[in-house]
């Protein structure tokens, strides 16, 4: 039987580089913009801009006119269910910039009816911004107590909670460290879909940490004369054909979106992709490995515990 847990010491370096990286990226990010990653008009304010047009077209295609005009961090969505009408949002503009994009969009699809347009605050990105970090702390909070709760009945339940968390932490900052590279790279900013990526990322990461720590469970029972690293490693081992399965199918579904999906979703869709992919990795390769090494140090400490008493 391969031994994984054996070699846990490669995956923290692994897992050590890659959080290093993630962190120095967003570092960077607010050294050189002031944020550590770069923000869209949901958390700096900006424009919004509803608009119709006299023929049908694509958002992609109207997205363009912006972009023309030097405007590349503008999102375009369409209302309702025409593809004649369409909402923009983009950050404050001159008016002689307005009037080429409505002389361009007039020109191109058929003629051009502002219905809005007005300048929003960075209000609503705060308040979503408040509620995902509220979001985050409590089922941060949630997760350990049930955790502890459902494994009452196996030795140290507290470590499965603090376990699962530190996976949870992981998955989460290399998926921002991501968004940041991608913002130096090639300007991509973040808007409130990103704090749905994290918080999509939070649920599979735990899904998958408790199936290994359910298994692990049940080893324990049926296997009760092995020892914590080796019923750890027996569980690893026959959950990881699951674990991979599940999330190669939603790997598969989610690359299919990146390269036919809409420019829009393309980012939430990436931040998404990584975030599942260190998920995966975390589960398999940081959590229980995480609980082999706790329960390492706890005998240890014991033992040396116990040769200070005997020898007092």
């Amino acid at each position: 039987m391969y031994n994984i847990v054996q070699h846990r010491k490669k995956y923290y370096l692994l897992s050590a580089i890659l959080l290093s990286v993630s962190v120095l990226l967003m570092v960077y990010s607010l050294a050189t913009t002031g944020s550590p990653f770069r923000l869209s008009i949901d958390f700096t304010g900006g424009v919004y801009w509803e608009l119709a047009l006299g023929d049908s077209a694509q958002p992609g295609e109207v997205r363009q006119v912006f972009l023309d005009q030097g405007l590349g961090d503008t999102s375009v969505t369409t209302v309702g269910d025409n593809n004649d009408r369409f909402q923009a949002r983009l950050k404050e503009v001159t008016p002689e910039v307005k009037a080429a994009i409505e002389d361009q969009l007039g020109a191109q699809f058929g003629g051009i009816e502002t219905l809005q347009y007005r300048n929003v605050g960075p209000s609503v990105g705060q308040e979503v911004t408040r509620s995902a970090l509220f979001a985050v702390l409590f089922t941060s909070a949630a997760i350990v107590l049930w955790i502890v709760f459902a494994f009452r009945n196996v030795a140290h339940p507290l470590r499965y909670g603090v376990s699962a968390i530190v996976a949870m932490v992981h998955d989460v900052v290399i998926a921002a460290g991501f968004a940041a590279l991608m913002g130096i790279l090639v300007g991509y900013e973040v808007d409130a879909l990103f704090l749905t990526a994290l918080l999509t990322v939070l649920g599979f990461s735990v899904q998958d940490t408790i199936v290994v720590f359910d298994r692990i469970r049940e080893n324990g029972r049926r296997h009760m004369g092995e020892d914590f690293e080796t019923i750890a490693n027996r569980s690893l081992l026959e959950t990881m054909g699951r674990s991979l399965t599940t999330q190669i199918n939603a790997f598969f579904i989610m690359v299919a979106i990146l390269l036919f999906g809409g420019d829009t979703i393309k980012p939430f869709i990436a931040v998404l992709l990584v975030g599942m992919l260190s998920g995966t990795y975390s589960s398999i390769f940081n959590a229980t490995p995480l609980l082999v090494t706790w329960d390492h140090w706890a005998n240890k400490r014991a033992r040396e515990q116990a040769k200070m008493a005997a020898a007092a």
